[in-house]
């Protein structure tokens, strides 16, 4: 009796995925327990141009904001920035703000599939949270996406009485590209003569030359893996990253000098690609003078906190990251 070509698919796919599973098993022996799942092994973010459109559109959905919060958009910019405004409900005036910028690699992502951290952050520290849905690459290339956040930035300055913000109140924060993008934020705005409160650094992409690293000390096995790494930077830059000079902004970790910079917050996973950067970057800060609490967590991987939020180590990771937030906001 023949076999249909559904059937044969099936078990070929099931085959595949028993075979990367396995394969798997003893990376995930290094992962945390309450980190660990089943789904892990098949999280991954785009390493081609196909992963990354499919991705894309699984990144346009919104998550939940959660109750307490109102969510409302609007525009800004030269090129017409759609900004996310999440805010404590019952309105209020001079709260402090937070302009948080999504995660993607620089490829995919957007502002409502984070809702639940604008939310929470709106919430926990009565603050008004913007983000941008920054131009992505390889369509916008450096410098598109930092020219939104700071167009973002200043739009929240201009236009603070109307939001309902302190202008004098405003951490950047993000997660990933997201995290890279806000240490450019916060330099550029140093050199622009608005310096912020404070940045939030989650697992941030700071170094383009991380593609060039051979050995990565079992690290990147999960989500953000070298194929990854090199296909976000590669489309960001608009080129492979190398050891020549490189624009200004385009990679906080390329700049010489760190001093005058806001006080920063740094974690990252132990088992994530980014934790050398995070860490050398952390560690440059401090040495220039720069506030920084550096948190490094035993057996994560890249993004655990989202995708393994109801976890205690990662839920005591967000709250230091949200009291990182609230000090530099009092």
């Amino acid at each position: 009796m023949k076999r249909s070509a559904a059937a044969v698919i099936g078990g070929a796919t099931a085959a595949v995925a028993a075979g990367r599973y396995l394969l798997a098993r003893e990376a995930l022996s290094a992962v945390a327990r309450d980190l660990r799942s089943p789904v892990l092994p098949y999280v991954a973010a785009p390493s081609s141009r196909r992963s990354m459109l499919v991705t894309r559109a699984f990144t346009r959905l919104p998550t939940p904001a959660g109750d307490g919060v109102t969510v409302t958009e609007s525009r800004v910019g030269e090129t017409a920035v759609r900004v996310v405004i999440t805010a404590p409900a019952g309105g209020g005036t001079s709260r402090p703000a937070v302009m948080w910028i999504h995660s993607g690699g620089f490829v995919v992502g957007s502002p409502q599939l984070e809702r639940f951290i604008t939310g929470q952050i709106a919430r926990e520290l009565g603050a008004t949270v913007v983000s941008p849905d920054y131009r992505l690459a390889p369509e916008h290339a450096v410098p598109a996406a930092l020219d939104d956040c700071m167009a973002t930035l200043r739009w929240m300055r201009t236009n603070a009485d109307r939001l309902g913000i302190d202008a004098d109140r405003i951490v950047v924060g993000g997660a990933s590209a997201g995290g890279g993008l806000a240490a450019t934020v916060a330099q550029r705005s140093l050199d622009e003569g608005c310096p912020l409160r404070g940045q939030a650094l989650a697992y941030p992409m700071l170094d383009d030359r991380s593609v060039l690293r051979a050995d990565h000390g079992g690290r990147g096995r999960f989500v953000w893996t070298p194929a990854s790494n090199r296909f976000g930077w590669t489309a960001y830059l608009g080129h492979p990253p190398d050891t020549s000079e490189a624009p200004a902004y385009a990679a906080a970790a390329r700049r010489s000098e760190l001093s005058g910079l806001a006080p920063a917050w740094i974690g990252v996973g132990q088992l994530d690609l980014l934790h050398d950067d995070c860490v050398s970057y952390a560690e440059r800060l401090e040495s220039s003078g720069v506030p920084c609490e550096l948190i490094t967590v035993p057996g994560m991987y890249h993004a655990a906190d989202a995708i393994a939020a109801r976890a205690l180590s990662m839920q005591t990771f967000c709250a230091s990251m949200l009291n990182f937030m609230r000090a530099r906001l009092s």
